[in-house]
């Protein structure tokens, strides 16, 4: 996969039109060597042009998610989970979905701790009602998608190195996206001592790691199977629809 980070966006989106045309459901586990995600309400910040062309001037991909949310800095220690399901009947069961979401995410972390917390965690960044936190920070944030007759259901999960360093990043972008607007309705205010990896919160000892356990609980609990080879897209389309999703919401 490119290193624009749009492409893993866009594969998503792919995989949800399939799923919906009635292909598998399927767990999507990613990561990305360094990228920012924004929100649509980000990206209409008064210097949101200026703060994305800096970070992408510093090797950092950056691209509006469509999922809605707010910033949110990825690497190789954040893990991204998104489950892919079909929805024929257009049914909206948001708090169940994200409950799922958040037993899944838990339960993976249970082989290191078993205090695991939902609930929105002031100053965190990408802040909401299911943050999944440890102690009173904050490591994973969760997201849903919908189309006409499927969903993805996200998260992002950080596991190795230091939250400190990724809040940090997430208040770098906002100093410089804000103008003279103050946290609060614009943004999130990113406060330190907010958000932690599970390596510094429960000793998870690699993103690798946690992605074993993501797999052997959806083996036994879901009855789920590991994919030989990912489900092949045509590149030709995925810089199409690339490109489509960046026209549409990568503008103010």
């Amino acid at each position: 996969m490119p290193e624009d980070i749009m492409y893993q966006i866009a594969w998503e989106e792919m995989m949800c039109r399939r799923v919906g045309e009635g292909e598998a459901p399927i767990m999507h586990i990613w990561r990305h060597p360094y990228a920012l995600t924004i929100g649509m309400r980000d990206r209409r910040l008064p210097r949101a042009p200026q703060a994305m062309e800096k970070l992408r001037g510093e090797g950092c991909s950056v691209a509006v998610r469509i999922s809605g949310g707010a910033a949110v800095p990825l690497d190789e220690g954040v893990v991204n989970v998104s489950i892919i399901l079909p929805n024929p009947d257009r049914k909206i069961a948001l708090h169940e979905d994200f409950g799922h979401m958040v037993s899944l995410i838990s339960g993976a972390a249970s082989p290191w701790t078993n205090e695991s917390r939902a609930g929105e965690i002031a100053g965190a960044f990408c802040p909401g009602d299911y943050d999944v936190s440890v102690n009173g920070r904050k490591f994973c944030g969760i997201a849903q998608r919908r189309q006409t007759k499927a969903y993805i259901l996200s998260a992002f999960v950080i596991v190795d190195g230091s939250g400190e360093d990724r809040r940090r990043l997430a208040r770098e972008f906002y100093d410089e996206a804000s103008g003279t607007l103050a946290p609060g309705d614009a943004y999130p205010e990113v406060r330190e001592g907010s958000m932690g990896s599970l390596d510094e919160l429960a000793g998870v000892p690699s993103a690798e790691a946690y992605i074993s356990s993501l797999e052997d609980w959806m083996i036994e609990r879901a009855g789920a199977t590991i994919l030989e080879q990912a489900p092949e897209l045509p590149m030709d389309e995925l810089d199409r629809l690339s490109e489509q999703l960046r026209a549409r919401y990568d503008k103010g």
